[in-house]
């Protein structure tokens, strides 16, 4: 093989982009990763996403839980150096980086070209007037904020997700354009860290692919904490360096005066600099076209991650990267298929989603039981203080509990992400619901409230007719 042909080449390299090249790596296949810099080498989730935010999250709790260890005795004073947390999130990114940078990829085997990629054919590849050309390529190229469009924006220097991990001092007043996750989490750990924050969103709830029942406990919970929400609301323009006129649903006008702007109103594409018509790929508005093999119109190109316009999440990208090398190495094709998704929004409670939503059980039109648990009687609930916590499951029906499968569900609840997690492989294995009754849970692990839930479930099967033929068998055998 030429030097400048490779088995595959990866455009990108983030979590999708890193999870093929590895792995085609550790196949013995001749690899090429391209990455704009050096730095960029980790996507945005270890640069500006998943890790910074997540250390940002962990040292605003540790600010919170120190103020509340108040009612037991702990006098706790000062204020928060912004500069302590920001450099202890760059220690964090530093250890991630040691196995993220173009040096360490070289060392696994794999070339790495740095610089801006565009395509010079079907299979051909130009970065600073190099071609490469690859039997295979994929593109994982990822996104960018979403960029505000509103009057008067040129007179504010705001914040996103790729800027406000630089802060120099922490805001007093913190104006969120934005209730989705990245908002949320962002609000929770500026309030926290002494900001006074104020959300403006565009509609009726926050974080609207989740259950609005367990959202709702979120953002009460938020509220309790200081941050103030203004729903069905949107920024009218900005009036100055420090001000913005909103305007409600019911067409009011409020002047909102801030430090400080954090922007979260979604996530965008950039495709212009790949010159994807070189390849006759084709584009439909601003997203690639693409089948259900995440294949664009030239077969020999695929996409992963966030460039599919699909879920973008970090382990979206990867469960795009383990389809795409099923397809590469075996006969028998998978197509994507989101049925078993789950995704987590990490704020303090964290919401924790998997599964089928309500909405899409009922255009499947499968016959299914929506149950729901607080937990407020739940004993460790009750001791860690978050009685205020929900769970909900979706259930098919029809059939013997032994048979009734987890289509999807939610949880609001400190650690979510973690006590969902064998509901996700319930769901996605298709265990029965009897497998989570069977299970021993030692008590009281915060996890024995899936179990009493599907308890409920199974208690209503105890009809007047099993019941009498339970008290009759008793009888019989004792």
């Amino acid at each position: 093989m030429a030097k400048h042909e490779f088995d595959i080449i990866v455009i990108g390299a983030g979590s999708g982009g890193l999870s093929v090249g590895l792995f085609m790596n550790r196949a013995g296949l001749k690899v090429l990763m391209i990455s704009l810099s050096d730095k960029d080498i980790g996507g945005d989730c270890l640069n500006d996403g998943c890790v910074p935010s997540k250390a940002l999250i962990h040292a605003a709790k540790l600010v919170r839980h120190a103020k509340e260890a108040a009612q037991f005795g702990l006098d706790v004073s000062g204020s928060v150096d912004i500069q302590k947390v920001i450099s202890y999130i760059r220690s964090k990114q530093s250890l991630i980086r040691v196995h993220e940078n173009a040096q360490w990829l070289h060392d696994q085997g794999i070339t790495v070209a740095l610089g801006n990629a565009c395509f010079a054919g079907r299979n051909q590849v130009e970065v600073d007037g190099k071609i490469y050309s690859g039997k295979k390529i994929v593109i994982a190229t990822g996104s960018k904020p979403r960029k505000l469009t509103i009057e008067g924006v040129e007179k504010v220097s705001y914040f996103d997700n790729e800027s406000i991990f630089h802060l120099e001092t922490l805001p007093k007043n913190v104006l969120c354009i934005g209730g989705g996750p990245i908002g949320m989490e962002i609000a929770q750990a500026l309030s926290r860290l002494g900001s006074k924050v104020t959300v403006v969103h565009k509609n009726s709830s926050i974080l609207e692919h989740d259950d609005p029942e367990v959202t709702t406990i979120l953002m009460e919970q938020l509220k309790k904490e200081g941050i103030k929400y203004l729903l069905n609301t949107r920024i009218d323009r900005f009036t100055s360096a420090n001000g913005a006129a909103v305007k409600t649903a019911a067409g009011e006008t409020e002047v909102i005066h801030f430090d400080a702007v954090f922007v979260a109103i979604g996530r965008e594409l950039s495709l212009e600099r790949l010159a994807l018509s070189k390849a006759d790929i084709e584009v439909e508005g601003k997203r690639i076209v693409i089948d259900r093999y995440l294949r664009t119109t030239n077969k020999d190109v695929l996409v992963c991650g966030d460039v599919a316009d699909d879920l973008q999440f970090s382990h979206a990208a990867e469960f795009h990267a383990r389809l795409i090398l099923n397809n590469l190495f075996s006969p028998f094709k998978k197509k994507l298929n989101n049925q078993y998704m789950s995704w987590v929004t990490f704020t303090d409670p964290e919401v924790a989603t998997f599964g089928l939503s309500e909405k899409q059980v009922k255009d499947k039109r499968i016959n299914f039981r929506r149950l729901e648990k607080d937990f407020k009687d739940d004993d460790r609930a009750v001791v860690n203080n978050y009685r205020y916590g929900k769970l909900v499951l979706l259930v098919s029906e029809g059939g013997f509990f032994r048979k009734q499968k987890l289509l999807g569900g939610t949880m609001v609840a400190p650690n979510a992400g973690e006590l969902i997690q064998e509901l996700i492989l319930a769901n996605s294995v298709k265990l029965p619901v009897k497998a989570i009754f069977d299970k021993v849970y030692p008590y009281p692990v915060a996890s024995r409230i899936n179990q009493s839930l599907v308890t409920d479930l199974i208690s209503e099967g105890l009809t007047p007719v099993i019941k009498a033929l339970l008290q009759k068998a008793y009888q019989i055998f004792n």
